[in-house]
This record gives structure tokens, C-alpha cells and sequence, in this order.
């Protein structure tokens, strides 16, 4: 069984298959992303699918990523998680409640957060996720409709908050060094990965610049 917590807190990148970008990516070629060092954690989330093609595909990735060092998330669906063996859930503000998650995945499975403040961020950590997903940090496609909350909202986050937290939205190579000299060291991507000419040598990149804090 992998060392789930210990390994999360080692990790800065965070990768998020959001379909349908990811969907012209196969099983090889996302395993291969996961080769290295890099990618900490894969996010499967896919709201547009059956639910029971996400679960299909779910056991497929959950057999692979178990495999090596990457935990696998699955995002909202908390039954998704249990069936297929993930290592853990991804929820949003208005999801199940985290003591409802914890309560059916038990104490040994990871369970994040999507927060856009501070006083979220409090809440979340009281009840006890195990991560934080803050932002989006900046208008982002994937979140239509949201505002960007902005660095310093995230920045807020470094004094109270001892559980690892995650800037997403919008995030990339072009504003990484920016990212990064705010102070935050762990980034959640989608698009910066998954559209990129060379999705494993932006990976190595991305994950460079974080490792230099």
C-alpha cells in the first residue's frame, strides 16, 4: 500500500485529466507522463462521460497509477473512488461534505478540497482534508464563469494553513515564475500540460521551476 499522506506532502505538481482534454490521451501515454519524478498526483475528473465510462476507465488508471508513486484522485464522484480503488477524492464547495467523504472512505484515503479564500481554506483544514485546491488563481477555460481570485488570495494562505495547498487556474509555463515567486510551491495544471507540443518536457519544466523554492 502506498505511504498516501507522506507521499502527498512530497508532491508540487498535481495534473488534472479534465475531459474531454484529455480524452485524445491513452492509458500509455498518460502513464508515461508518470514515468519520472514529476507528477505527484492525477486528477481524473470528467463531467461530460456516463458515470459508468468514468468508472470504466477510472479501474483501468487506478490499476496503472498503482503501480508507482503517482496517487491517483478521482474528482467529485466519492462512490467512483471507493469502486475502482483510487487513493482518494477531490471535492468542491458544494459536494458531499468532507465528514460524509471521510465517514465512506475512511481515515487512510486522501480527501481534497476546492477553496477560493481564506476563511474556506480554515473551514476545510479544520474538518480535516488532507489538501487544498486554491484558486482559480486566474480566469481559466476549464472554470468558465469564475474569476480569477488572484496571487495575494493564495498568498494569505502560507501563515494559517499547515495541510498542502494547491494554486490552480490558468497556470503555466508563461506565469510560473511569477507563481513561484509569490511563495507557492505546489500548482495544480491542466491545460499547460495537456495541450503542450511535449506534455512530459513541460511536466519536467514546470516541476524544475517549483523545485528551485
Amino acid at each position: 500500500m502506498k505511504l498516501r499522506k507522506s507521499l502527498l506532502k512530497k508532491s508540487q505538481l498535481y495534473l488534472i485529466l479534465d475531459r474531454p482534454g484529455f480524452s485524445r490521451f491513452s492509458l500509455k501515454k498518460i502513464i508515461s507522463l508518470v514515468s519520472g519524478k514529476e507528477i505527484g498526483l492525477i486528477q481524473l475528473r470528467d463531467k461530460s462521460s456516463a458515470k459508468a465510462d468514468v468508472l470504466k476507465f477510472a479501474i483501468k488508471l487506478a490499476k496503472l497509477l498503482g503501480l508507482t508513486k503517482t496517487l491517483f484522485i478521482v474528482n467529485d464522484y466519492v462512490d467512483v473512488a471507493v469502486a475502482c480503488g483510487a487513493d482518494g477524492v477531490h471535492l468542491g464547495q458544494d459536494d458531499l461534505s468532507l465528514k460524509q467523504a471521510r465517514k465512506i472512505l475512511g481515515k487512510d484515503k486522501i480527501i481534497g478540497l476546492s477553496c477560493h479564500n481564506l476563511r474556506q481554506a480554515l473551514k476545510a483544514q479544520k474538518e480535516g482534508a488532507d489538501y487544498i485546491g486554491i484558486g482559480p488563481i486566474y480566469a481559466t477555460a476549464t472554470k468558465p464563469g469564475c474569476p480569477g481570485i488572484g496571487l495575494k488570495a493564495a498568498t494569505e494562505l502560507k501563515a494559517k494553513i499547515k495541510i498542502p495547498y494547491f494554486a490552480i487556474g490558468n497556470i503555466g509555463e508563461g506565469n510560473i515564475k511569477g507563481i513561484t515567486a509569490a511563495g507557492i510551491r505546489r500548482i495544480a495544471v491542466c491545460r499547460a500540460i495537456l495541450e503542450a507540443d511535449d506534455p512530459k518536457g513541460a511536466a519536467k519544466r514546470l516541476y524544475k521551476r517549483l523545485r528551485k523554492l
